[in-house]
Protein backbone atom coordinates (compact mmCIF):
# COMPACT_ATOMS: atom_id res chain seq x y z
CA UNK A 1 0.00 0.00 0.00
CA UNK A 2 1.50 3.15 -1.35
CA UNK A 3 2.15 6.12 1.51
CA UNK A 4 -0.54 9.04 1.01
CA UNK A 5 0.08 12.23 1.24
CA UNK A 6 -2.17 15.53 0.44
CA UNK A 7 1.20 17.39 -1.11
CA UNK A 8 4.12 15.80 -2.46
CA UNK A 9 7.00 18.53 -3.51
CA UNK A 10 9.67 17.40 -6.39
CA UNK A 11 12.60 19.13 -5.37
CA UNK A 12 13.81 21.35 -2.11
CA UNK A 13 15.14 24.03 -3.54
CA UNK A 14 13.88 27.82 -2.72
CA UNK A 15 10.74 27.32 -4.58
CA UNK A 16 10.10 23.52 -3.01
CA UNK A 17 11.19 24.11 0.81
CA UNK A 18 8.77 26.93 0.94
CA UNK A 19 5.92 25.03 -0.38
CA UNK A 20 6.44 22.18 2.04
CA UNK A 21 6.87 24.48 4.90
CA UNK A 22 3.49 26.81 3.96
CA UNK A 23 1.65 23.55 3.45
CA UNK A 24 2.80 21.87 6.45
CA UNK A 25 1.46 25.59 8.13
CA UNK A 26 -1.73 25.14 6.70
CA UNK A 27 -2.39 21.82 8.01
CA UNK A 28 -1.59 19.45 5.12
CA UNK A 29 0.28 16.44 5.33
CA UNK A 30 3.41 16.76 3.25
CA UNK A 31 6.41 15.28 1.70
CA UNK A 32 9.31 16.48 -0.35
CA UNK A 33 11.47 14.24 -2.62
CA UNK A 34 15.33 15.29 -3.11
CA UNK A 35 17.97 13.53 -5.29
CA UNK A 36 20.90 15.73 -4.07
CA UNK A 37 20.53 18.26 -1.23
CA UNK A 38 18.35 20.10 0.22
CA UNK A 39 17.88 24.00 -0.80
CA UNK A 40 18.53 23.49 -3.78
CA UNK A 41 21.11 25.21 -6.38
CA UNK A 42 20.54 28.85 -4.38
CA UNK A 43 21.49 27.65 -0.83
CA UNK A 44 24.51 25.26 -2.08
CA UNK A 45 25.91 26.11 -5.61
CA UNK A 46 24.02 29.63 -6.30
CA UNK A 47 22.48 32.89 -4.54
CA UNK A 48 24.02 32.54 -0.99
CA UNK A 49 27.53 31.27 -1.30
CA UNK A 50 28.66 33.49 -4.37
CA UNK A 51 27.42 36.33 -1.75
CA UNK A 52 29.73 34.62 0.94
CA UNK A 53 32.77 35.22 -2.50
CA UNK A 54 31.76 38.60 -3.23
CA UNK A 55 32.16 39.40 0.68
CA UNK A 56 35.75 38.19 0.62
CA UNK A 57 36.56 39.78 -2.44
CA UNK A 58 35.25 43.13 -0.86
CA UNK A 59 37.13 42.94 2.46
CA UNK A 60 40.30 42.15 0.04
CA UNK A 61 39.52 45.29 -1.87
CA UNK A 62 39.25 47.37 1.25
CA UNK A 63 42.50 45.65 2.84
CA UNK A 64 44.25 46.74 -0.66
CA UNK A 65 43.05 50.07 -0.37
CA UNK A 66 43.56 51.28 3.45
CA UNK A 67 45.10 54.61 2.80
CA UNK A 68 41.37 55.89 1.11
CA UNK A 69 39.80 55.37 4.51
CA UNK A 70 43.08 56.65 6.38
CA UNK A 71 44.06 53.11 7.62
CA UNK A 72 48.04 51.83 7.38
CA UNK A 73 48.12 48.14 6.82
CA UNK A 74 52.03 46.61 7.16
CA UNK A 75 53.02 44.32 4.48
CA UNK A 76 51.63 42.17 1.52
CA UNK A 77 47.80 41.73 2.02
CA UNK A 78 46.60 38.34 -0.07
CA UNK A 79 43.91 36.40 -0.79
CA UNK A 80 43.41 33.06 0.67
CA UNK A 81 41.61 31.10 -2.08
CA UNK A 82 41.12 27.90 0.09
CA UNK A 83 40.00 29.58 2.90
CA UNK A 84 37.72 31.80 0.52
CA UNK A 85 36.66 28.89 -0.57
CA UNK A 86 36.45 27.02 2.37
CA UNK A 87 34.52 30.12 4.30
CA UNK A 88 31.66 29.65 1.14
CA UNK A 89 31.25 26.07 1.24
CA UNK A 90 31.02 26.46 5.05
CA UNK A 91 27.85 28.49 4.69
CA UNK A 92 26.28 26.49 1.79
CA UNK A 93 26.73 23.34 4.32
CA UNK A 94 25.06 25.90 7.27
CA UNK A 95 22.09 26.58 4.70
CA UNK A 96 21.60 23.32 3.92
CA UNK A 97 21.64 22.12 7.76
CA UNK A 98 19.00 24.61 8.07
CA UNK A 99 16.57 23.80 5.47
CA UNK A 100 16.59 20.26 7.12
CA UNK A 101 16.29 21.83 10.39
CA UNK A 102 12.92 23.65 9.11
CA UNK A 103 11.97 20.25 7.49
CA UNK A 104 12.14 18.27 10.92
CA UNK A 105 10.52 21.60 12.87
CA UNK A 106 7.28 21.46 10.25
CA UNK A 107 7.71 17.47 10.49
CA UNK A 108 7.28 17.69 6.26
CA UNK A 109 8.77 14.21 5.61
CA UNK A 110 11.72 13.76 3.23
CA UNK A 111 12.10 11.15 0.60
CA UNK A 112 15.69 10.56 -1.26
CA UNK A 113 15.89 9.78 -4.53
CA UNK A 114 14.72 10.65 -8.46
CA UNK A 115 10.59 11.02 -8.76
CA UNK A 116 8.29 10.30 -11.22
CA UNK A 117 5.19 11.08 -11.64
CA UNK A 118 4.00 7.54 -13.54
CA UNK A 119 -0.21 9.34 -12.94
CA UNK A 120 -1.87 11.96 -11.26
CA UNK A 121 -1.39 11.47 -8.06
CA UNK A 122 1.17 9.00 -8.13
CA UNK A 123 4.94 9.13 -8.14
CA UNK A 124 7.60 6.39 -7.99
CA UNK A 125 11.02 7.68 -6.39
CA UNK A 126 13.93 5.03 -7.00
CA UNK A 127 17.63 5.49 -6.26
CA UNK A 128 19.33 8.66 -7.16
CA UNK A 129 22.30 8.63 -9.69
CA UNK A 130 23.84 11.96 -7.67
CA UNK A 131 25.81 12.33 -4.26
CA UNK A 132 23.31 13.09 -1.87
CA UNK A 133 24.53 15.63 0.81
CA UNK A 134 22.33 15.17 3.82
CA UNK A 135 22.57 17.66 6.04
CA UNK A 136 24.80 17.60 9.48
CA UNK A 137 21.84 18.76 11.50
CA UNK A 138 19.11 16.16 12.62
CA UNK A 139 16.81 15.04 9.77
CA UNK A 140 12.87 14.74 10.20
CA UNK A 141 12.21 11.62 11.98
CA UNK A 142 10.36 9.88 8.52
CA UNK A 143 12.78 9.99 6.12
CA UNK A 144 11.33 7.64 3.49
CA UNK A 145 13.30 4.64 1.10
CA UNK A 146 12.41 4.35 -2.66
CA UNK A 147 9.07 3.55 -3.77
CA UNK A 148 5.42 4.54 -5.17
CA UNK A 149 3.98 7.61 -3.00
CA UNK A 150 0.29 9.16 -3.56
CA UNK A 151 -0.82 12.91 -3.24
CA UNK A 152 -4.05 14.71 -4.04
CA UNK A 153 -1.37 17.57 -5.28
CA UNK A 154 2.25 17.31 -6.83
CA UNK A 155 4.41 20.28 -6.97
CA UNK A 156 7.00 20.17 -9.42
CA UNK A 157 9.97 22.46 -8.34
CA UNK A 158 13.32 21.04 -9.70
CA UNK A 159 14.87 24.11 -10.77
CA UNK A 160 17.52 24.22 -13.71
CA UNK A 161 21.01 23.96 -14.66
CA UNK A 162 23.59 25.74 -16.66
CA UNK A 163 22.76 25.87 -20.39
CA UNK A 164 25.77 24.90 -22.36
CA UNK A 165 26.16 26.21 -25.85
CA UNK A 166 26.72 23.29 -28.97
CA UNK A 167 30.98 22.96 -29.47
CA UNK A 168 31.23 24.85 -25.95
CA UNK A 169 29.94 22.54 -23.81
CA UNK A 170 31.83 23.11 -20.14
CA UNK A 171 33.95 20.04 -19.67
CA UNK A 172 34.74 21.03 -15.69
CA UNK A 173 38.40 21.70 -16.00
CA UNK A 174 38.71 24.42 -18.80
CA UNK A 175 35.22 25.82 -19.80
CA UNK A 176 33.91 25.97 -16.28
CA UNK A 177 30.06 26.29 -15.04
CA UNK A 178 28.89 28.38 -11.68
CA UNK A 179 29.89 24.76 -10.33
CA UNK A 180 33.18 25.14 -10.73
CA UNK A 181 34.03 28.98 -10.54
CA UNK A 182 32.40 28.63 -6.72
CA UNK A 183 35.62 26.16 -5.56
CA UNK A 184 38.72 26.93 -7.96
CA UNK A 185 41.62 24.55 -7.19
CA UNK A 186 43.96 26.94 -8.01
CA UNK A 187 43.27 30.71 -9.45
CA UNK A 188 43.45 31.73 -12.84
CA UNK A 189 45.63 34.26 -13.59
CA UNK A 190 43.14 35.24 -16.80
CA UNK A 191 39.80 34.41 -17.18
CA UNK A 192 37.37 34.69 -19.91
CA UNK A 193 33.35 35.32 -18.89
CA UNK A 194 30.94 33.93 -21.67
CA UNK A 195 27.56 36.23 -20.98
CA UNK A 196 27.15 39.25 -18.82
CA UNK A 197 23.68 38.18 -17.25
CA UNK A 198 23.50 37.96 -12.97
CA UNK A 199 25.76 34.96 -13.12
CA UNK A 200 28.52 35.76 -14.97
CA UNK A 201 29.00 39.47 -14.41
CA UNK A 202 29.11 38.61 -10.79
CA UNK A 203 32.06 35.87 -11.05
CA UNK A 204 33.72 38.55 -13.29
CA UNK A 205 33.20 40.66 -10.75
CA UNK A 206 34.80 38.75 -8.19
CA UNK A 207 38.05 37.20 -9.63
CA UNK A 208 38.59 40.77 -11.09
CA UNK A 209 38.90 42.24 -7.50
CA UNK A 210 41.37 39.36 -6.29
CA UNK A 211 43.43 40.31 -8.98
CA UNK A 212 42.49 38.02 -12.11
CA UNK A 213 42.79 39.52 -15.35
CA UNK A 214 39.17 39.31 -16.66
CA UNK A 215 37.52 39.60 -20.14
CA UNK A 216 33.86 39.49 -20.40
CA UNK A 217 31.99 38.71 -24.14
CA UNK A 218 28.48 39.68 -24.94
CA UNK A 219 25.93 39.49 -27.91
CA UNK A 220 23.76 41.86 -26.74
CA UNK A 221 24.83 45.48 -27.09
CA UNK A 222 25.17 46.43 -23.11
CA UNK A 223 26.28 44.81 -20.27
CA UNK A 224 23.70 43.06 -18.04
CA UNK A 225 20.91 43.69 -21.00
CA UNK A 226 17.72 43.18 -19.18
CA UNK A 227 18.40 46.21 -17.45
CA UNK A 228 17.86 49.96 -18.26
CA UNK A 229 20.30 50.90 -20.81
CA UNK A 230 21.69 53.86 -18.93
CA UNK A 231 22.07 51.81 -15.53
CA UNK A 232 24.40 49.17 -17.60
CA UNK A 233 26.03 52.20 -19.40
CA UNK A 234 27.19 53.69 -15.89
CA UNK A 235 28.59 49.73 -14.51
CA UNK A 236 30.16 49.38 -17.41
CA UNK A 237 32.16 51.86 -16.78
CA UNK A 238 32.98 51.20 -13.73
CA UNK A 239 33.93 47.58 -14.03
CA UNK A 240 36.16 48.66 -17.25
CA UNK A 241 37.63 51.20 -14.31
CA UNK A 242 38.43 47.85 -12.44
CA UNK A 243 40.55 46.98 -15.16
CA UNK A 244 37.82 44.85 -16.86
CA UNK A 245 37.61 44.31 -20.77
CA UNK A 246 33.90 44.05 -21.92
CA UNK A 247 33.38 43.04 -25.64
CA UNK A 248 29.60 44.00 -26.69
CA UNK A 249 28.07 43.10 -29.91
CA UNK A 250 30.76 39.87 -29.72
CA UNK A 251 30.01 35.99 -29.61
CA UNK A 252 32.48 33.16 -28.74
CA UNK A 253 32.54 31.10 -32.57
CA UNK A 254 34.38 28.46 -31.35
CA UNK A 255 36.88 27.37 -28.42
CA UNK A 256 40.41 25.93 -28.81
CA UNK A 257 41.70 24.05 -25.86
CA UNK A 258 45.73 23.58 -25.31
CA UNK A 259 46.58 22.04 -21.52
CA UNK A 260 45.96 24.62 -19.15
CA UNK A 261 44.78 27.05 -21.19
CA UNK A 262 41.80 28.27 -23.85
CA UNK A 263 41.94 30.41 -26.93
CA UNK A 264 38.62 31.98 -28.03
CA UNK A 265 37.39 32.99 -31.43
CA UNK A 266 35.35 35.80 -30.62
CA UNK A 267 33.49 37.32 -33.48
CA UNK A 268 32.43 40.87 -33.31
CA UNK A 269 29.45 42.66 -34.97
CA UNK A 270 31.38 43.85 -38.06
CA UNK A 271 32.46 39.69 -38.63
CA UNK A 272 36.01 39.98 -37.71
CA UNK A 273 37.56 37.61 -35.81
CA UNK A 274 39.93 38.10 -32.19
CA UNK A 275 41.55 35.59 -30.65
CA UNK A 276 41.37 35.50 -26.64
CA UNK A 277 43.75 33.28 -24.48
CA UNK A 278 43.24 32.76 -20.92
CA UNK A 279 43.54 30.06 -18.34
CA UNK A 280 40.16 29.45 -17.53
CA UNK A 281 36.66 30.20 -19.23
CA UNK A 282 33.03 30.26 -17.72
CA UNK A 283 29.93 29.38 -19.73
CA UNK A 284 27.35 31.76 -18.20
CA UNK A 285 25.19 31.56 -21.17
CA UNK A 286 21.79 31.27 -19.00
CA UNK A 287 20.27 27.92 -17.43
CA UNK A 288 17.48 25.08 -18.72
CA UNK A 289 14.69 23.61 -16.82
CA UNK A 290 14.79 20.16 -15.35
CA UNK A 291 11.99 18.85 -17.23
CA UNK A 292 13.19 15.69 -18.30
CA UNK A 293 12.70 11.77 -16.25
CA UNK A 294 9.84 13.29 -14.23
CA UNK A 295 7.03 12.01 -16.83
CA UNK A 296 5.53 15.27 -18.50
CA UNK A 297 5.37 14.14 -21.83
CA UNK A 298 3.31 10.45 -20.60
CA UNK A 299 1.09 12.68 -18.67
CA UNK A 300 0.88 15.11 -21.43
CA UNK A 301 1.63 18.23 -19.19
CA UNK A 302 1.64 20.95 -21.54
CA UNK A 303 5.59 22.63 -21.94
CA UNK A 304 6.68 26.33 -23.41
CA UNK A 305 10.02 27.12 -24.98
CA UNK A 306 11.19 24.38 -22.59
CA UNK A 307 9.71 25.21 -19.47
CA UNK A 308 6.87 23.89 -17.70
CA UNK A 309 3.32 26.09 -18.44
CA UNK A 310 1.57 27.54 -15.78
CA UNK A 311 -1.04 29.70 -14.82
CA UNK A 312 -0.68 31.95 -12.39
CA UNK A 313 -1.61 29.94 -9.35
CA UNK A 314 1.58 27.48 -10.54
CA UNK A 315 -1.28 24.65 -12.25
CA UNK A 316 -0.60 23.15 -15.43
CA UNK A 317 -2.49 21.87 -17.53
CA UNK A 318 -3.28 18.57 -16.20
CA UNK A 319 -5.41 18.07 -12.63
CA UNK A 320 -3.99 18.04 -9.42
CA UNK A 321 -0.27 18.92 -10.87
CA UNK A 322 1.85 21.88 -10.72
CA UNK A 323 4.97 23.79 -11.28
CA UNK A 324 6.92 26.65 -9.89
CA UNK A 325 10.39 28.45 -9.59
CA UNK A 326 12.53 27.97 -12.52
CA UNK A 327 11.22 24.62 -13.56
CA UNK A 328 7.80 27.12 -14.56
CA UNK A 329 10.18 30.12 -16.53
CA UNK A 330 11.48 33.42 -16.24
CA UNK A 331 12.21 35.25 -14.34
CA UNK A 332 14.51 32.87 -12.57
CA UNK A 333 15.21 34.24 -9.30
CA UNK A 334 14.60 32.35 -6.63
CA UNK A 335 12.34 35.34 -5.02
CA UNK A 336 10.28 34.77 -7.51
CA UNK A 337 10.27 30.27 -6.58
CA UNK A 338 9.53 31.26 -2.71
CA UNK A 339 6.62 33.70 -3.48
CA UNK A 340 5.32 31.94 -6.34
CA UNK A 341 5.36 28.55 -3.93
CA UNK A 342 3.17 30.47 -1.80
CA UNK A 343 0.73 31.13 -4.25
CA UNK A 344 0.63 27.57 -5.08
CA UNK A 345 0.07 26.03 -1.88
CA UNK A 346 -2.55 28.49 -0.79
CA UNK A 347 -4.54 28.37 -3.52
CA UNK A 348 -3.98 24.36 -3.68
CA UNK A 349 -5.51 24.90 0.36
CA UNK A 350 -8.57 27.07 -1.08
CA UNK A 351 -7.35 30.07 1.21
CA UNK A 352 -9.62 32.59 0.13
CA UNK A 353 -8.12 36.00 -2.02
CA UNK A 354 -5.10 34.45 -3.48
CA UNK A 355 -3.88 36.54 -5.28
CA UNK A 356 -1.79 35.38 -8.84
CA UNK A 357 1.47 36.18 -9.58
CA UNK A 358 2.36 39.79 -11.08
CA UNK A 359 5.83 39.31 -12.61
CA UNK A 360 6.28 43.12 -13.20
CA UNK A 361 6.59 43.69 -9.60
CA UNK A 362 9.48 41.58 -9.05
CA UNK A 363 12.80 42.82 -8.58
CA UNK A 364 16.13 41.76 -9.92
CA UNK A 365 19.67 42.17 -7.97
CA UNK A 366 23.04 41.74 -9.23
CA UNK A 367 25.75 41.62 -6.67
CA UNK A 368 28.85 42.66 -8.49
CA UNK A 369 30.23 45.61 -7.53
CA UNK A 370 29.06 48.10 -7.73
CA UNK A 371 25.33 46.57 -7.55
CA UNK A 372 22.74 46.73 -9.69
CA UNK A 373 18.98 46.48 -9.15
CA UNK A 374 15.78 47.42 -10.36
CA UNK A 375 12.24 46.91 -10.55
CA UNK A 376 9.38 47.54 -13.29
CA UNK A 377 10.03 48.84 -16.49
CA UNK A 378 13.32 50.49 -18.05
CA UNK A 379 12.78 53.85 -19.96
CA UNK A 380 12.96 52.19 -22.94
CA UNK A 381 10.14 49.47 -22.59
CA UNK A 382 8.23 52.52 -21.06
CA UNK A 383 8.45 54.59 -24.54
CA UNK A 384 7.80 51.23 -26.58
CA UNK A 385 4.81 50.48 -24.57
CA UNK A 386 3.90 54.67 -25.99
CA UNK A 387 3.95 55.59 -22.07
CA UNK A 388 3.95 59.51 -21.34
CA UNK A 389 6.44 59.56 -18.62
CA UNK A 390 8.57 61.95 -16.03
CA UNK A 391 11.99 60.10 -15.59
CA UNK A 392 13.87 61.20 -12.33
CA UNK A 393 18.00 60.88 -11.56
CA UNK A 394 19.99 61.30 -8.29
CA UNK A 395 23.59 60.76 -8.57
CA UNK A 396 25.79 59.12 -5.08
CA UNK A 397 27.97 61.78 -5.29
CA UNK A 398 25.91 64.42 -4.48
CA UNK A 399 25.17 62.07 -1.33
CA UNK A 400 26.83 62.40 1.83
CA UNK A 401 26.42 58.93 3.21
CA UNK A 402 27.77 57.85 0.12
CA UNK A 403 30.63 60.57 0.10
CA UNK A 404 31.42 59.22 3.54
CA UNK A 405 31.56 55.58 2.85
CA UNK A 406 34.07 56.30 -0.22
CA UNK A 407 30.99 54.74 -2.33
CA UNK A 408 30.10 58.28 -4.26
CA UNK A 409 29.56 56.50 -7.80
CA UNK A 410 26.14 55.07 -8.19
CA UNK A 411 22.77 56.35 -9.51
CA UNK A 412 19.02 56.45 -8.29
CA UNK A 413 16.31 56.47 -11.71
CA UNK A 414 12.71 56.69 -11.64
CA UNK A 415 10.16 56.53 -13.94
CA UNK A 416 6.56 57.44 -13.18
CA UNK A 417 3.92 57.27 -15.71
CA UNK A 418 3.00 61.45 -16.13
CA UNK A 419 -0.79 60.99 -16.53
CA UNK A 420 -1.26 59.09 -13.20
CA UNK A 421 1.89 60.01 -10.84
CA UNK A 422 2.17 55.93 -10.92
CA UNK A 423 5.74 54.90 -10.09
CA UNK A 424 6.42 51.90 -13.06
CA UNK A 425 10.00 51.70 -13.06
CA UNK A 426 13.21 52.30 -10.72
CA UNK A 427 16.56 51.19 -12.05
CA UNK A 428 19.66 52.09 -9.02
CA UNK A 429 23.77 51.29 -9.53
CA UNK A 430 25.82 51.42 -6.57
CA UNK A 431 26.81 50.38 -3.28
CA UNK A 432 24.22 48.39 -1.54
CA UNK A 433 21.16 48.83 -3.95
CA UNK A 434 19.91 45.25 -3.79
CA UNK A 435 19.35 46.43 -0.12
CA UNK A 436 17.58 50.05 -1.21
CA UNK A 437 15.49 48.04 -3.92
CA UNK A 438 12.63 46.91 -1.94
CA UNK A 439 11.88 50.56 -0.95
CA UNK A 440 10.61 51.08 -4.35
CA UNK A 441 9.20 47.49 -4.27
CA UNK A 442 6.84 48.29 -1.70
CA UNK A 443 5.64 51.77 -3.21
CA UNK A 444 4.81 49.85 -6.23
CA UNK A 445 2.99 47.21 -4.39
CA UNK A 446 1.23 49.42 -2.54
CA UNK A 447 0.41 51.44 -5.49
CA UNK A 448 2.33 54.69 -4.03
CA UNK A 449 2.12 58.07 -5.55
CA UNK A 450 4.53 60.50 -6.75
CA UNK A 451 3.43 62.58 -4.18
CA UNK A 452 3.06 60.13 -1.52
CA UNK A 453 6.97 59.63 -2.12
CA UNK A 454 7.72 63.25 -1.92
CA UNK A 455 6.38 63.37 1.67
CA UNK A 456 7.69 60.68 2.48
CA UNK A 457 10.64 61.02 5.53
CA UNK A 458 14.21 59.01 4.46
CA UNK A 459 16.75 59.16 7.45
CA UNK A 460 19.79 61.09 7.39
CA UNK A 461 22.23 60.92 6.48
CA UNK A 462 21.51 57.29 4.61
CA UNK A 463 22.31 56.17 0.92
CA UNK A 464 18.24 55.92 0.92
CA UNK A 465 17.69 59.63 0.76
CA UNK A 466 18.97 59.18 -2.79
CA UNK A 467 15.52 57.01 -3.92
CA UNK A 468 13.71 60.67 -2.76
CA UNK A 469 15.94 63.25 -4.16
CA UNK A 470 15.45 61.00 -7.17
CA UNK A 471 11.92 60.97 -7.10
CA UNK A 472 11.84 64.69 -6.00
CA UNK A 473 13.76 64.82 -9.88
CA UNK A 474 11.47 63.61 -11.64
CA UNK A 475 9.27 66.38 -10.74
CA UNK A 476 11.69 69.41 -10.65
CA UNK A 477 11.94 69.33 -6.96
CA UNK A 478 15.43 67.53 -6.16
CA UNK A 479 17.29 69.77 -3.24
CA UNK A 480 20.63 68.32 -3.33
CA UNK A 481 21.78 68.21 -7.00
Amino acid sequence: MAQSYDVIIIGSGPGGYIAAIRAAQLGLKTAIVEREHLAGICSNWGCIPTKALLRSAEIFHYAKNPDDYGVKIEGAVTPDLKGIVARSRGIASRMNAGVGFLMKKNKVDIIWGEAKITKPGEIVVTKTTKEIQQPQAPLPKTVLPEGTYTAKHIVIATGARPRALPGIEPDGKLIWTYFEAMKPEEMPKSLLVMGSGAIGIEFASFYRTLGVEVTVVEVMAQVMPVEDAEISALAKKQFEKQGMKILLDAKVAKVEKSANSITAHVETKDGKIEKITADRMISAVGVEANIENIGLEALGVKTDRGFIAIDGYGKTNVSGIYAIGDVAGPPMLAHKAEHEAVICIEKIAGLPNVHPMDKSKIPGCTYCHPQVASIGLTEAKAKAEGRDIRVGRFPFVANGKAIALGEDQGLVKTIFDKKTGELIGAHLVGAEVTELIQGFVIAMNLETTEEELMHTIFPHPTISETLKESVLDAYGRALNA
